[in-house]
Formats: C-alpha cells, sequence, structure tokens
C-alpha cells in the first residue's frame, strides 16, 4: 500500500504541528537538540521531516538505508547518547500515527483492513531504519576504537630509527601485560620490517614491574636474539634489578647493560 498524494499534502500544510507535538513526545531530547547540532551538526528536527518522507513515500527503501547509514556513521563519529536516537525515533513513530488519525478522522480515508497494511508497512520502514542505524553505528565505532587501539599501541611501544640499524625503545610508565603483549609483538614485526640490527630499549622510565612483565620482558629480548638482533638495556631501576636477581633471572652475554642510554649512544657512536 502506498500513501497517495493527499496524505503527503496533509504533513506537508502541517509541518509545524507535527514539530511541537514531536517535541512534546521527546520528553528528554528536545532539551538537548541545540547541544547535538552543536557537538555533531545534526539537525534532528529536519532529519526527523527527512524520514518522515522517506517512509510515507514507500518506494524510498534504498535512500531511507542509505540515510541510516549516514546517521549512524555521525552518531558514532561524535560518540552520541544512543538512548536519544531511540528516543527520538520511537517519538516519530507515534507522532506519525497521531497524524495518520487526525488525518483519517477527518477524511475517513482509510478503512479497518487498510489501516492493519499501513501499520505493518510503515513500522517495518522504521524498524528497517533503526536496525540499519545500529548496525552502521555499531560497524564504525568498532573500527574508531580499534584505530584508537592502534594508535595507543604505536604511542605505547614507539620504536625510533637513529641510523638504519640502530633502533632506540623508550618505554615509560606502567608496564602490564597487555603492554607487554603488545611491545612483543610490535619490536618482532619491526626488527624485521627495518633489519634492525642493534635495539636500545631504555627503561629509565619504568619505576616498577610485575614479575609477569619481567618474565614476559625476557621472552622478548630472546626473541629479538633469535631473529639476529643484538639488545642492549639501559636504564635499569634498583628496585627492578633486585626483583630480578630474586627471580633468578640475568641477561645472555650477547646483551648489555648501560646505566643511562646516554651511554649506550656515546659508545655506539664513539666507538
Amino acid at each position: 500500500m502506498v500513501i497517495d498524494d493527499e496524505v503527503k499534502k496533509y504533513f506537508d500544510s502541517h509541518k509545524q504541528n507535527f514539530e511541537n507535538q514531536l517535541l512534546n513526545q521527546a520528553v528528554n531530547v528536545r532539551d538537548k537538540i541545540d547541544d547535538i547540532l552543536r557537538v555533531g551538526e545534526i539537525d534532528l528536527i529536519n532529519n526527523a521531516h527527512k524520514l518522515i518522507n522517506f517512509i510515507i513515500e514507500g518506494d524510498k527503501q534504498k535512500e531511507l538505508l542509505l540515510f541510516a547509514k549516514q546517521e549512524g556513521i555521525a552518531w558514532a563519529t561524535h560518540s552520541l547518547t544512543l538512548s536519544f536516537k531511540l528516543e527520538w525515533v520511537q517519538a516519530i513513530r507515534r507522532t506519525l500515527w497521531s497524524f495518520l488519525q487526525a488525518f483519517n478522522n477527518q477524511t475517513q480515508k482509510f478503512n479497518l483492513d487498510s489501516i492493519f497494511v499501513l501499520e505493518k508497512q510503515l513500522n517495518n520502514q522504521i524498524d528497517d531504519f533503526l536496525n540499519s542505524f545500529f548496525i552502521n553505528y555499531s560497524t564504525f565505532k568498532d573500527s574508531l576504537i580499534l584505530a584508537q587501539r592502534e594508535v595507543v599501541e604505536n604511542l605505547s611501544v614507539p620504536i625510533i630509527p637513529i641510523t638504519p640499524a640502530i633502533c632506540i625503545l623508550p618505554l615509560i610508565g606502567t608496564m602490564d601485560s597487555f603492554r607487554t603483549t603488545v611491545l612483543e609483538e610490535k619490536v618482532l614485526i619491526e626488527i624485521n620490517r627495518l633489519h634492525i640490527q642493534t635495539l636500545i630499549i631504555d627503561l629509565s622510565g619504568i619505576a616498577e614491574m610485575e614479575n609477569k612483565v619481567i618474565e614476559h620482558l625476557m621472552k622478548t629480548i630472546y626473541g629479538t636474539s633469535m631473529m639476529g638482533c643484538r639488545t642492549i638495556i639501559t636504564g635499569l631501576r634498583p628496585d627492578v634489578v633486585r626483583q630480578m636477581i630474586n627471580l633468578g633471572i640475568s641477561f645472555d652475554k650477547e646483551t648489555k647493560t648501560f646505566g643511562t642510554l646516554q651511554q649506550a649512544l656515546k659508545e655506539f657512536f664513539i666507538s
């Protein structure tokens, strides 16, 4: 069942009334309209009219789903509250049916059978919009989180080339299991990609490490050796050294240690 021009004209001629009733329905969202416009450049009122037009025209399924995709990506990009979107669309649904009821009271255009057909058609389109919106929101949000995680990983394990064969890895802050796993993966990948022959790991920015973290770090150093890369350790703190002694851990003969990064660099560049 396709809604005819008479219904469309009714909605167009009562546009302001539609907006007023919609705002009355969306109690929590109406006070956030200006904030959403400012933060995400999303005009909820105009978008509500656009959605209604797609729905009542009936043959705009492709355009409806594309609009839902654009909306989902926009809301995900600006981390807008999903509950506001859900309340807004449900308010649009209620307002739409309220207007159709008012129109039918005036015209008696729809009989009982046609109302059931119309209910299925319109509500299915609104549900399709919501489904597409949430799928695209979730997909784009996941991609943003993954990209942000990659940035964090790169910042937490910054391998800095100082010559074609020598790189520095300065570690700062807290070393936990997640970060040591990232460390191992990135170090081995970068040794292979950059053909690193010497990796200087500076630990002067690490005040303490858990025993499991120290053990994982030693495995990483062993892995670099297996790939033909020599490891230089600088800046070990006394507390970390004591932990290593208590664990019975020691570096192999190929791994040199220096008190500071400056001492290691001086050794390399003078010799």
